[in-house]
């Protein structure tokens, strides 16, 4: 066992042998830094929109990658991922170094690093649940079903499939929970694109309107 690696790369995605994501979260902030670095090189040569573009294509597309792997994951995993983020965003809006970045994450309506996992989670779940995937990621999902004629079950929520503590940071559990988050308005849009609309706007109110209403 002395000679076998510790890790495994597959995807872009590090698994490692105890089953936690760190190097992955590492090695993700690692790539998005020099990224980040190159962008920051020319940025007094580019306007703010192709600024933008960059960053989008260049460091959140990165962090988007898979980010689904690191839900649950210790608040150390995500700190280094989200400081890349804040980081983008001062090079787009020409920041300075130091200045708070909660305001320019909300100025370019960029979701934080957790929300953006869930509105991934969200969004693959839709998919298995509206059949716009293979059949086989089905069977992770169950809509909850009730004898009872209650207001509440017209209302298309998951059931918790999994019942132990370790199973909770698997694909079912983090669909069910994500999932039963939402509100109706976003579980009863009948179009992916309508969906993904109203979930941005949903997790984008949790995350900045309660935050400011927090604070006041």
């Amino acid at each position: 066992m002395g000679g076998c690696k510790s890790h495994l790369k597959i995807r872009s995605v590090v698994l490692y042998c105890r089953l936690s994501f760190d190097h992955h979260a590492t090695s993700v902030t690692r790539a998005c830094n020099f990224r980040a670095q190159a962008i920051q090189h020319i940025s007094h040569l580019l306007m703010n929109e192709l600024a933008l573009t960059l960053a989008c294509s260049v460091i959140l597309s990165r962090l988007d990658y898979c980010n689904a792997v690191l839900y649950k994951a210790p608040s150390t995993s995500i700190q280094n991922p989200l400081h890349v983020q804040k980081t983008a965003a001062r090079i787009v809006l020409q920041a300075p170094r130091g200045s708070p970045a909660q305001p320019l994450l909300e100025q370019l309506h960029w979701l934080p690093v957790c929300q953006r996992i869930n509105y991934k989670l969200a969004v693959m779940t839709y998919k298995i649940h509206n059949a716009c995937t293979p059949p086989y990621p089905s069977q992770y999902i169950r809509l909850w079903e009730s004898t009872r004629q209650l207001c509440s079950f017209t209302v298309p929520l998951l059931h918790k499939l999994t019942r132990t503590h370790f199973a909770n940071h698997a694909f079912p559990f983090s669909a069910h929970f994500v999932w039963n988050s939402l509100n109706t308005d976003t579980l009863y849009c009948s179009l992916l694109g309508t969906f993904k609309r109203h979930l941005k706007t949903f997790l984008f109110s949790q995350t900045f309107i309660v935050n400011c209403i927090t604070r006041l």
